[in-house]
């Protein structure tokens, strides 16, 4: 069996984990691009972790300017099997309040100014995004939490605005008339690269507000946001440590296939392949396009 490197992409802080022993700053190049930081590589209790700052360190990046190609690609080029998203988001749910953890399990994409596909012109693959969340990873993170005791809920949409703006309150009521449960920014196209790189995916909401449609909240402000996010923090290093120490050391086989996920997804035969296409997705789909036979 493949030996288990957990990747954890999220904020600022969330790297600064005591228990995390023989820590390096690595960068890792990508075919795609520069990712958002070099990767923190470290382990936790013998498991090996990496870490990527979404934004940066500093929260340098907004949203729309994060090349999530070459984050997830060099995630994958550093060896991770099961990647982690810990995100701050604004709560859609009167029954999810700031300091709430919300382990989703889907999405609605409403970004528009991203590069979504490793694939293209050259090279053509359709990956099924039914089931855009490991279920064995969202186990692991809801027994985590509450072992911790940290307050959390599983299941429930995630949708992924554009920004950098927060919603208008218009907006916010539409997306609680579709049940979603929680809004961000930064999850698409970062889960659908995730499943074509077939890695293992999911994410833990972090609540930092109500968004704007809570009558008896104040709007949404980036003060705010900090504040709860700090408070946040502590919860997400207790969830991250007891998530390695719990964690299998040998890598499970999805049940929903997503460490398979290109196995009948490229469409283009080989005599079509553009060369330098294959070129740049040799750490995301080397094993399907190396196969023999």
């Amino acid at each position: 069996m493949t030996k288990s490197v957990l990747g954890i992409i999220g904020g600022s802080g969330l790297y600064d984990i005591p228990a995390l022993k023989d820590v390096r700053w690595q960068a890792v190049k990508s075919s795609w691009g520069e990712p958002s930081d070099q990767i923190l590589f470290a382990e936790l209790d013998g498991l090996p972790i990496r870490f990527l700052p979404r934004h940066g360190r500093g929260h340098r990046i907004p949203p729309s300017a994060i090349n999530f190609r070459a984050n997830i690609d060099a995630m994958k080029r550093a060896g991770v099997t099961d990647l982690i998203s810990v995100s701050a988001c604004g709560s859609l749910k009167e029954e999810y309040p700031p300091g709430h953890f919300v382990i989703v399990d889907q999405f609605i994409d409403r970004t528009f100014a991203r590069e979504k596909s490793f694939f293209g012109p050259g090279c053509v693959a359709h990956v099924s995004m039914a089931d855009p969340v490991s279920p064995l990873l969202a186990d692991a993170l809801e027994a985590a939490a509450r072992t911790e005791k940290i307050p959390v809920s599983r299941g429930g949409t995630y949708i992924v605005m554009e920004g950098p703006q927060f919603s208008t309150r218009a907006e916010s009521n539409l997306y609680r008339s579709w049940d979603c449960a929680v809004i961000g920014m930064t999850n698409m196209p970062e889960a659908k690269l995730a499943r074509e790189a077939e890695l293992c995916y999911a994410t833990v909401a972090m609540v930092t507000d109500y968004d704007c449609w809570h009558d008896d909240h104040a709007h949404v402000d980036v003060a705010a946001v900090i504040k709860v996010l700090h408070e946040n923090v502590d919860k997400a290093h207790r969830l991250i440590e007891r998530l390695a120490r719990d964690f299998p050391r040998e890598h499970p086989a999805c049940p929903i296939g997503s460490d398979r996920a290109l196995d009948v997804a490229i469409i283009t035969p080989p005599t079509a392949r553009d060369p330098e296409m294959l070129r740049k997705l040799d750490a995301v789909a080397g094993r399907v396009l190396n196969a023999k036979g």
